[in-house]
């Protein structure tokens, strides 16, 4: 018989055990109660925008003009990356695009530039071009393109594929690149802007045979016609301290001015600068893409049911505005309080047609750009540019002396030269050897700053630093077989205007934003790179990663 004391001792236990259980079960239960649907709570659409030429410091350099309904509800609401990058070269607006939407680089998604020379055919390619598609909506060429080239997966193509192709994904951009790109190979539609005499927004075969109704009755609407008019300051230009003197000599001149300087008489300036192509080197062209998107919106109910949309749109002015004006200029400026607008308009017409709440955006760049390094030059920083012309016979020069024949390069494009292989396997020569010594030789010229092989590329591996960028946009079969880069701050372009496509900070560094359903606020100083771009929403969305992808999800973002 078990003593009394024992019994007592069992009982309590028994009781405690129960009790433990009992707390556990409870905590369990509501834990269960508490706990967010694992799945099956998706965003209704998400809005990927990507804004060409966008410094980080835009943000910040122009933070006291934007209104509180644009970057500063985004920012204030949502999530900023702050040391975000592009993790690979060249930065241009193609391989940018193809990034973001993919989450990989170059090295897997195959788009190394916005044109390269291929290697099979001998000639030069376009990366959204496609000869074997036709114009939708133009009687020219403007719409032969596709993104056949690209050679993975996009989000927006997960997206399709994991609801049998029932989420709707339309892309919209001035640039053909900025629409099929990010629309990736299962859009339902990507539209472009043809500019010239017509202003209308077009496509191509590969989407669709026949431009829909409302497109036809946006393009007949003179929604264009409207920004046919003079450019003015949106705001008080002596309040644009952030920006340098509104005419100096490192910006470009449009064609008929005398200056360049507000206002610009569009008008007066039509005829002679390709007619509805002057758009595109205003704000105007930005504000047009968001009438049009809208009207997108609501025409292709995006973001009408629980199954989740996409409407991609790319932001192009910009880079038009950079590349003619320059980053300091107060052309810059205003395009940037005008963009600040435009999404604002934008969030407004989603709060209003998918719900406040009910969708998810993000904002990011496919490049930054450098300040005009003349300006530079005349500030006394280093910086200057490279004088294309005279390395290229300084160069055939050597190969004539060395090899007796310049022919053993075949392209020079992209800072990147393609070598002749036939040729050098019939003068017998190395392949790697003949890459080492043109880099040697290359890396001795003026404004060079690092050289690489495409054997380095192959057989190396670089963790970081400018080697590793080079390596994530090298392409085995389609890069060259010797990679250049400039010194930091120069450039082979005009001395008006600025430019991109290095591998330096200033080319790499750009904003991400992430806005609305199942993104967390707040702010992340740790590096981030634009492949985490696509597996993150992926995250969110709870569907398969793009097929290349590199890149990683952001947990500090997704709520």
């Amino acid at each position: 018989m078990m003593p009394l004391r024992h019994a007592l001792l069992l009982g309590v236990s028994i009781l405690g055990l129960v009790g433990t259980l009992s707390a556990q079960v409870s905590i369990r239960e509501r834990a269960r109660e508490d706990a967010p649907e694992a799945f099956g709570d998706s965003p209704r659409l998400v809005v990927g925008i990507v804004v060409d030429q966008m410094r980080f410091d835009y943000l910040s350099r122009f933070w006291n003009h934007y209104g509180d309904g644009g970057f500063k509800r985004m920012v204030g609401e949502g999530f900023l990356a702050r040391n975000h990058h592009f993790n690979y070269a060249p930065t241009s607006t193609g391989p940018g695009h193809a990034s973001v939407y993919t989450g990989t680089t170059p090295a897997v998604h195959g788009i190394i530039g916005n044109d390269w020379y291929d290697k099979v055919s001998g000639e030069e390619v376009y990366c959204a071009g496609d000869a074997s598609v036709a114009s939708v909506g133009s009687l020219l060429d403007e719409g032969k393109n596709s993104p056949h080239r690209m050679l993975v997966t996009t989000i927006t193509d997960q997206l399709r594929l994991h609801y049998q192709m029932r989420s709707k994904v339309i892309a919209v951009a001035l640039k053909d690149r900025g629409a099929v790109l990010p629309g990736g190979h299962t859009a339902n539609a990507a539209y472009w802007f043809e500019g010239g005499k017509s202003g209308r927004w077009i496509s191509s075969t590969y989407y669709m045979e026949s431009l829909p109704g409302w497109v036809n009755d946006f393009n007949a609407s003179g929604a264009a016609a409207k920004y046919r008019k003079d450019w003015e300051p949106l705001g008080d230009i002596n309040t644009y301290l952030e920006s340098g003197p509104d005419n100096v000599p490192y910006e470009g001149l449009i064609d008929g001015e005398a200056a360049p300087v507000f206002p610009h008489k569009l008008p007066e300036l039509w005829e002679s600068n390709g007619h509805y192509g002057l758009l595109r080197i205003t704000p105007f062209g930005n504000s047009l893409t968001t009438d049009f998107a809208i009207e997108a919106l609501d025409a292709e109910d995006l973001g009408a049911d629980a199954i989740t949309d996409f409407l991609a749109i790319s932001y192009s002015s910009t880079d038009y505005v950079g590349h003619f004006f320059g980053v300091n200029s107060k052309e810059i400026q205003d395009t940037y309080l005008r963009l600040d607008a435009d999404l604002e308009r934008l969030l407004k017409q989603l709060d209003r047609k998918v719900g406040k709440g009910m969708y998810t955006v993000f904002l990011t760049a496919d490049h930054g750009a450098v300040d005009v390094p003349a300006y530079l030059e005349d500030s006394g920083i280093p910086a200057g540019y490279l004088d294309m012309g005279g390395l290229r016979k300084d160069l055939d020069d050597f190969l004539r002396y060395t090899y007796g024949t310049k022919d053993i390069v075949k392209n020079f494009s992209n800072s990147q030269l393609f070598l002749d292989h036939e040729l050098l396997t019939s003068l017998e020569l190395d392949l790697g050897e003949v890459q080492g010594r043109l880099a040697e030789e290359l890396l001795g010229y003026p404004g060079v700053e690092r050289v690489y092989t495409a054997k380095q590329m192959q057989d190396g591996t670089y963790s970081d630093g400018l080697g590793m960028i080079l390596q994530n946009g090298y392409n085995p079969r389609r890069s060259g077989d010797v990679l250049l880069v400039t010194r930091s701050q120069f450039a082979s372009y005009s001395r008006t205007g600025s430019t991109h496509g290095s591998p330096h900070i200033y080319d790499t560094h750009v904003p991400l934003i992430l806005y609305g359903k199942g993104i967390r606020p707040g702010s992340l100083h740790r590096r981030t790179v634009i492949p985490d771009v696509a597996p993150t929403l992926a995250a969110l969305l709870g569907i398969s990663f793009p097929s290349g992808t590199t890149g990683q999800p952001i947990p500090e973002a997704l709520d």
